[in-house]
C-alpha cells in the first residue's frame, strides 16, 4: 500500500478509471462496491478477499506501476525500494505454486542480459493473457540461449540459421549429442533418446510458433492456440533453456 495509495488516490487512476481497472481484474468495481476513496476501497477489499483474488489485484496493479511509473522507479530511491519488495513478494507468492515458473526465475538470475529476463517475464505473462504472443517468446528463448552460449565461447552462428542449426551447434559444444554417452554408462539407450530429441523440441516450436506463433502475418479467419497449448510451448522452452544453460555452467567451458 506505500507503493500504490498516495493520500487516499491510487497511482494515477481517476475513481471511473479505478472501477474499470478492478472490474477487469477481479470482477469488482471497488468505489463503487464500498463507496469510498480508491485507497480506502482497496483496503476495505484486500480485508475480506481470497488469497487468489488478493495476488491477482496486486499482481496487476504492479504489472500497471512498471508500464506508467518508470521515471520513478528509476529516479527515486524510496519508490525504487518499495517497488523491489513488492515484486519480489509477489514473485515468491507466485512462482511457490507454480513450479515451471520458479525455475523461470532461476533462469533469470543466471542469465547476466537485461534482455533474456524481460524475454522470460513476457513470456510467462502471456501464456493466458496472449498464447500466440507466448509461443513466439518461447522460441526466441531457445535462440537467444543459444546464440549466447555460443557466442560466449567465441562459436560462430550463421545469422540465417534456424533455431534448430543453433540448437544443433550448441548441443555439440555441450557435448550433449548421443555419440558422447558411452554405451557401458547406466541408462545409455534412455539418455542417448533424451539427448537425440533436444533439437527436435527447437525444431518443433519453430514448426508451432510458424502457424500459431507470434512474428508472422494472419489472415482474418485466424484461429489462435488455447492457454494450455502456450504453457507446452513455453514449459518446453523453459525445461530445454534450463538444461543447455545448467550443463554450460557446470562444464565451465
Amino acid at each position: 500500500m506505500k507503493l500504490f495509495n498516495r493520500g487516499g488516490y491510487v497511482l494515477n487512476f481517476s475513481t471511473n478509471d479505478f472501477d474499470v481497472f478492478t472490474l477487469e481484474s477481479v470482477g469488482v468495481a471497488l468505489c463503487e462496491t464500498y463507496k469510498q476513496s480508491k485507497g480506502k476501497s482497496l483496503m476495505a477489499y484486500l480485508s475480506v478477499a481470497t488469497e487468489g483474488d488478493t495476488v491477482k489485484l496486486l499482481k496487476d496493479l504492479l504489472d500497471y506501476y512498471e508500464v506508467h511509473y518508470e521515471y520513478e522507479i528509476e529516479n527515486v530511491d524510496e519508490y525504487l525500494k518499495a517497488y523491489n519488495r513488492c515484486k519480489g513478494i509477489l514473485d515468491r507468492i507466485i512462482y511457490n505454486k507454480n513450479p515451471l515458473a520458479s525455475v523461470a526465475v532461476e533462469l533469470k538470475e543466471k542469465f547476466s542480459s537485461t534482455y533474456l529476463s524481460g524475454q522470460i517475464d513476457l513470456m510467462l505473462k502471456m501464456q493466458s493473457k496472449n498464447p500466440t504472443e507466448a509461443i513466439g517468446k518461447a522460441k526466441e528463448l531457445v535462440e537467444s540461449c543459444c546464440k549466447t552460449i555460443l557466442e560466449e565461447n567465441e562459436v560462430e552462428w550463421d545469422k540465417n540459421w534456424d533455431v534448430g542449426q543453433l540448437t544443433s551447434a550448441t548441443v555439440k559444444l555441450l557435448k550433449l549429442m548421443p555419440k558422447d554417452i558411452p554405451d557401458t554408462a547406466p541408462a545409455s539407450a534412455e539418455m542417448k533418446a533424451i539427448l537425440g530429441n533436444l533439437r527436435a523440441i527447437a525444431t518443433n516450436l519453430a514448426a508451432l510458433r510458424n502457424p500459431y506463433g507470434s512474428g508472422h502475418g494472419k489472415s482474418a479467419t485466424y484461429k489462435g492456440l488455447e492457454e494450455r497449448h502456450a504453457k507446452l510451448a513455453v514449459g518446453s522452452s523453459i525445461t530445454l533453456v534450463s538444461f543447455l544453460w545448467d550443463t554450460y555452467e557446470r562444464r565451465g567451458i
